[in-house]
């Protein structure tokens, strides 16, 4: 089966006005980045603030382009292609729901307008079809029709978030990329975003990409769970094993973190800050906070290592013993 979208060993690198007015660092946003995401599937990134999450997500969508890798799209390389096409291709093919809905959308525009967008953009069909599109979308993201000639401004956290949601799927596109798409919601209304992005799913049949610090809402809504850290891609899991099979020491850090109101689990202490992004350790970007850090792991960046059971994969010089219940590790000294 053919991937709907595949990265291979992509690296992106921004420059950063740090030192002066003439002076700009390189800041290491992706590297050497590897995923593929198959029709249907949901996939999960989580990480630290600045581990490169947003970073792959704009690359996933065609927003970023690599300094080096491949994006294919539907087993065609997406940077490749002539502009026009792969601003048809991506257009069409892909949609994203950003972290803040309130400036995701056009403040001037109805709602209406901005489901319409889209379809007027890729010339969807006759006028009345496209408005015909338009209270479908509504409906399907459960909006009354009442709104469709509101402003956003108008409208509660909520209802803003469908309507984000609705506009990117107008195009009915085989990939959704949502990058934190609850963040700025209110606790009481995030339950409700998520599952519908989950019945979407199910109805559709989208792959998507989720992208969240919320690590068991990221656990609860994925097939898989990827972990970053500091621009690369350490882990890749089976959600269902994530939480104590995960061989990372980063991964299990991470979930450990997280509070659990029915089975709580002591944080394992990770020592020191996150390491900047312009000057990223030597090895593994990991080994400066990692318990398990040795000479080795300053020497070379390890490559990924095959677990037993399929579909997990890590990158580990001292990964953590399979199966060992996270709280076990909490109570080991770093």
């Amino acid at each position: 089966m053919t991937a709907v979208v595949e990265v291979r060993d992509a690296h992106v690198v921004h420059r950063a006005r740090t030192g002066g007015l003439f002076r700009r660092d390189r800041v290491y946003a992706l590297t050497g980045a590897d995923l593929s995401v198959a029709p249907g599937e949901t996939v999960g990134v989580v990480g630290e603030s600045g581990c490169g999450k947003s970073t792959l997500a704009k690359v996933l969508v065609g927003i970023e382009r690599p300094v080096t890798g491949t994006v294919s799209f539907g087993g065609r390389e997406l940077w490749a292609m002539p502009a026009a096409e792969r601003r048809a291709t991506v257009g069409a093919g892909t949609g994203m729901i950003f972290q803040d809905p309130s400036t995701a959308l056009n403040r001037r525009l109805t709602v209406r307008r901005i489901l319409r967008d889209p379809l007027d953009v890729h010339r969807r069909g006759t006028r009345a079809e496209r408005e015909d599109r338009v209270r479908e979308l509504m409906s399907l993201v459960g909006l009354p029709r009442a709104l469709a000639d509101a402003l956003p401004g108008q409208l509660s956290g909520g209802q803003r978030q469908r309507v984000a949601i609705a506009r990117a799927l107008a195009l009915d596109p085989a990939l959704v990329v949502a990058d934190e798409p609850t963040s700025a919601l209110d606790v009481s209304v995030r339950a409700q975003i998520l599952n519908l992005l989950l019945d979407l799913r199910e109805r559709l049949g989208l792959a998507l990409v989720f992208v969240s610090h919320d690590i068991q809402t990221v656990r609860r809504m994925s097939d898989r769970v990827i972990t970053m850290y500091l621009g690369r891609i350490v882990e890749e899991t089976p959600a269902g094993r994530v939480t104590d099979a995960a061989r990372h020491p980063y991964t299990r850090a991470l979930f450990s973190a997280t509070p659990g109101l029915l089975d709580p689990v002591e944080p394992i202490p990770l020592s020191g800050p996150v390491p900047s992004a312009t000057r990223p350790p030597s090895g593994c970007p990991f080994r400066t906070r990692c318990w398990k850090a040795d000479a080795v792991c300053a020497a070379s960046m390890p490559d990924f290592s095959a677990a037993s059971r399929p579909g997990h994969r890590f990158r580990c010089h001292h990964p953590v013993q399979e199966d060992t219940p996270t709280r076990d590790l909490a109570r080991q000294e770093p």
